[in-house]
C-alpha cells in the first residue's frame, strides 16, 4: 500500500524529470546556431523517460531520466561566407527548431506544475491528518 512519503516521492521523480526536461529545452535553444569545435553543428538533445516500479508495490510507478540523447541530423542552408561553409558554400547547421522547442519548454513547465501541485497537496493532506491526531 502506498504511503504519503511515497506519494511525495513519486512527485518529486516527476518535478526532477521535467526539471531536466527543461534544461535540455534550454540547451537547445541556446545552441541553435552553434558548432563543436571540430566544426560540426551542436546535435539537439532529449531526454529519455523510464517508468521504474516499486518491486514491493507496483502501483507506485517513479520516473527516471534514463539518458540525455543527441538526436544526429542538421539542417543545410547556403551561406558562403560563413567559415562553416564546405567547398560548394552550404553549411550544415544543427538540427533544432526553436518553435518545437518552445512548445516542448511548455509542456515541460506544465507537467512540473502538475507534479508540484499534488506533491503540495500531498504534503497538505499529511499536515491536516498530523493536526487531527494531536
Amino acid at each position: 500500500m502506498m504511503d504519503i512519503f511515497n506519494a511525495l516521492d513519486i512527485s518529486a521523480s516527476g518535478m526532477y524529470a521535467q526539471r531536466i526536461r527543461m534544461n535540455t529545452v534550454a540547451s537547445n535553444l541556446a545552441n541553435y546556431e552553434s558548432f563543436k569545435s571540430d566544426g560540426t553543428p551542436f546535435n539537439r538533445l532529449v531526454p529519455v523517460f523510464e517508468a521504474v516500479e516499486n518491486l514491493e508495490d507496483p502501483s507506485e510507478v517513479y520516473v527516471n531520466v534514463r539518458e540525455i540523447r543527441e538526436v544526429p541530423g542538421f539542417k543545410l542552408i547556403y551561406d558562403p561566407e560563413n567559415p562553416n561553409a564546405d567547398e560548394r558554400g552550404y553549411v550544415r547547421l544543427p538540427n533544432i527548431e526553436p518553435v518545437k522547442e518552445m512548445v516542448d519548454m511548455i509542456t515541460a513547465v506544465r507537467s512540473y506544475e502538475a507534479n508540484l501541485k499534488a506533491f503540495s497537496l500531498t504534503k497538505e493532506i499529511f499536515e491536516r491528518t498530523f493536526e487531527a491526531w494531536k
